[in-house]
């Protein structure tokens, strides 16, 4: 996709990264998502090696999105909607450090929107928010059979329900709109 100056971007672990993309994807006003390792110890790593040597990464989407059709905070409450925000290292069936949920940014103003979205998230929960906040530091591009492997593989594991799918597509950004 050719660099649009008017659109912006974030990256959110939420688990396995294949149910995340699709989820993400159905939402009106991200325009474009791939899937990813980010903010890990090593240099451009294999899935293999993300599972099973500890090299620090989330499994993570890639999100661009256009601010003229829908919020950055809009975007984090339909991502909160489907992951369990107070799990460490986890979420559905998917256990390990890969597996945890953060919203990694590369824009500075996004971290006021981030930080305040987290506070009205905790307002929801006894237990501590676990979703870790931080600049991107690194991201490689996931093997080609991960990215749109809900698309390629419609009945492929996913720990999000089908129907939030549907949910996504509806959703709409109302103080745009």
């Amino acid at each position: 996709m050719q660099k649009d100056n008017n659109l912006k971007e974030i990256y959110l672990a939420g688990g396995c990264f294949w149910g995340t993309e699709k989820y993400l994807d159905n939402i009106s006003g991200i325009v474009q998502t791939d899937v990813g390792y980010a903010n890990g110890n090593t240099e451009d790593p294999t899935y293999q090696e993300v599972c099973h040597n500890n090299t620090g990464h989330a499994e993570t989407v890639h999100v661009i999105y256009d601010p003229k059709q829908i919020r950055l905070a809009f975007i984090l409450t339909l991502y909160y909607d489907v992951i369990d925000p107070t799990s460490v290292n986890r979420q559905g069936g998917d256990t390990g450090a890969q597996y945890r949920t953060g919203i990694y940014y590369l824009d500075e103003v996004d971290l006021p929107i981030i930080q305040g979205s987290l506070q009205e998230l905790q307002s929801h929960y006894e237990k501590p928010i676990a979703i870790e906040v931080q600049p991107l530091r690194n991201y490689y591009l996931a093997e080609e059979y991960h990215q749109k492997y809900l698309d390629k593989n419609p009945s492929g594991y996913c720990h999000i329900h089908r129907e939030k799918f549907d949910q996504a597509k509806s959703a709409k950004d109302d103080v745009l709109i």
